[in-house]
């Protein structure tokens, strides 16, 4: 009868007990890794734990369409992280699909309805000067340019309070308005572009909803356009401003601090969003000014910084404001009333806690290398989420029941090793899963749960490859101890080639897809190498163990290794060679 070969193969045949115990204490330290790092359960995705899910895509801009390359999505997602991360939205997902995709996942929260108005606004963020600006609509009190304040979400009482930018600690009063049509229009010949200062007092705004305008070579054609403009109507607010470039004069719509539409004539922009090195909101308890914004310049946006709010401090009201403009929305318009060559400003006004933040993470985070346009857009309720997650722990549950049914059926008592080794993976799947969450932001999605449960099966082959090998050679005529050791090189090639061709369709699937797809992908290869690990050093190993056993090693009816029921052959028996015939010498 065949024996184990001799060396390094038959000393881990006879010691058993060490795989077992290695695989143990494994779960026992991912156990404790779990419960110590405070994540006993593992994420769950946006479909899961209810959330937001954003599609945006990158538009280029005409003749460059060479920009969308890696270097500057990767930059775009770096911004829009932060952005999300500013309004302290924990858990966001911010990744790149494709080549022109970005896919940004921001879960239900404290926050985040805010964080997905913000991510939404995508485009550049640019200092524009104020030429004219007036009370858009029914409003409109005069229709000559005068500054009627800045485009903030809340009412002042004053509709007539305009921000202002001064250097850090100073102050400046407002602006009187005295805007003259004529001085508009000398200003649009002579491409003015006056900058923000550093400290005007600007009132605390939540991003206005503002569009940008459109540009014009003809300061007359953008003039009568302006006189048209009504920022109260939704469809000219979404279309006004379009195609225009940094370098051109435009016109904008965006709210003042008394809740009115108010439109502008601003000019070409001098300073942008990457100019600002940061920004942030900050409570002024020394002056009593209240929250205000201060915002740092780069070296070269300092120079820039300086140079136009020198021009725009000379200017009479609104032309010594400047616009913040992102997305086309004017966000604040301060005002200017000395040059500011510091290379830092800060906005004061009457702002909230609130207001302060999302103006100063526009700032710091509103510069994009591209612009993005919204292609879909998906919210799930907590509640839809929740019967997503039972319905896929109810599949799981059938699945395993169904598995268990059948191996109790088929296999009897071998079914005993085979559940063990489905509830140890079952056991590392599930600690892996909660500390890979923290770990690299693995999030538990609807696809995930189907993976797991596409695994059950995976693993259940795995014990069913080894045990018909072990039951071939049992119907050979082989005993059992000696049978599960020469089932076993072949079970273990025909299972690692399974195992391999199912983490390579994984692997595949992970690489070419993006979002939830990736993690049916990641949970497949994430299982299928556990089963490689259950089976060399836990089911075989266990297998071993259970052959030195009376009810499995004498055959047991209800073993599953029954020799009467498999059909075995009559024991093998080894034949002596006949012994080479001894020739006699004759005398």
């Amino acid at each position: 009868m065949a024996t184990p070969k001799k060396g390094r193969n038959a000393s881990a045949q006879s010691k058993p007990g060490r795989s077992l115990a290695l695989i143990l204490i494994a779960i026992a330290a991912l156990t404790g890794g779990m419960f110590a790092s405070g994540h006993t359960t593992p994420r769950l995705g946006i479909d899961l734990a209810g959330g937001t899910s954003i599609t945006l895509r990158a538009v280029p801009e005409a003749g460059n369409e060479s920009a969308i390359n890696k270097t500057n999505m990767d930059t775009a997602v770096s911004i829009m992280e932060r952005r999300v991360n500013g309004l302290g939205v924990q858990e966001s997902e911010v990744q790149t699909q494709g080549r022109d995709n970005i896919i940004v996942n921001i879960p239900k929260g404290t926050n985040s309805e805010q964080a997905r108005k913000q991510v939404g606004t995508t485009a550049k963020l640019y200092f524009r000067p104020v030429i004219a600006t007036e009370v858009s609509g029914a409003g409109a009190a005069n229709p000559t340019p005068s500054p009627t304040g800045s485009p903030t979400g809340k009412p002042s009482g004053k509709a007539t309070d305009t921000p202002e930018v001064t250097d850090k600690g100073s102050a400046s009063p407002s602006a009187s308005p005295t805007t003259q049509g004529r001085a508009v229009t000398d200003a649009l010949k002579a491409d003015a572009t006056p900058s923000a200062s550093a400290s005007g007092q600007a009132k605390a705004s939540p991003p206005a909803s503002a569009t940008g305008g459109t540009g014009a070579d003809d300061p007359s054609k953008l003039q009568a356009q302006y006189a048209k403009l009504d920022c109260t109507d939704p469809k000219t607010r979404s279309s006004v401003g379009d195609g225009v470039k940094a370098s051109q004069s435009t016109l904008a719509c965006g709210k003042n601090s008394g809740g009115q539409w108010q439109k502008y004539i601003l000019g070409p922009a001098e300073v942008d969003g990457t100019d600002v090195d940061k920004a942030q909101a900050t409570l002024d308890t020394q002056r009593g000014a209240g929250w205000t914004v201060q915002m740092d310049f780069t070296g070269r946006g300092a120079k820039k910084f300086g140079d136009i709010t020198g021009k725009l401090a000379q200017n009479q009201p609104p032309q010594n404001q400047f616009a913040i403009v992102l997305d086309g929305d004017v966000v604040s318009d301060p005002s200017v009333k000395q040059a500011l060559t510091g290379g830092n400003a800060e906005i004061s006004g009457n702002f909230t806690q609130q207001s302060a933040q999302e103006l100063a993470n526009m700032l710091s985070y509103g510069a994009l290398p591209l612009t993005f346009k919204v292609d879909s857009m998906t919210t799930v309720t907590a509640a839809l989420g929740g019967d997503q997650l039972q319905a896929g722990l109810i599949a799981g549950a059938i699945g395993l029941a169904l598995v268990i049914i059948y191996l109790l059926v088929y296999y009897r008592g071998l079914s005993f090793i085979a559940i063990l080794s489905l509830l140890v993976s079952a056991a590392l799947t599930y600690t892996l899963m909660s500390l890979l969450g923290p770990a690299i932001g693995f999030a538990l999605n609807l696809p995930a749960v189907c993976g797991a449960i596409v695994a059950i099966g995976i693993t259940a082959d795995s014990f069913i490859v080894y045990f018909e090998r072990v039951r071939d050679e049992i119907r050979e005529g082989r005993s059992l101890r000696p049978a599960v050791e020469r089932a076993w090189p072949r079970a273990r090639r025909t299972i690692l080639v399974s195992d391999f061709v199912s983490f390579l369709a994984a692997a595949v699937l992970f690489i070419v897809t993006v979002g939830k797809v990736q993690g049916f992908a990641f949970t497949l290869g994430l299982t299928t190498l556990l089963d490689v690990v259950v089976v060399f050093l836990f089911t075989k190993p266990l297998l071993t163990l259970m052959a030195r056993r009376p009810f499995f090693a004498n055959g047991h009816k209800w073993s599953g290794l029954d020799p009467k029921s498999l059909g075995a052959q009559p024991p093998l028996r080894r034949t002596r060679r006949p012994s080479a015939p001894v020739e006699t010498k004759e005398a």
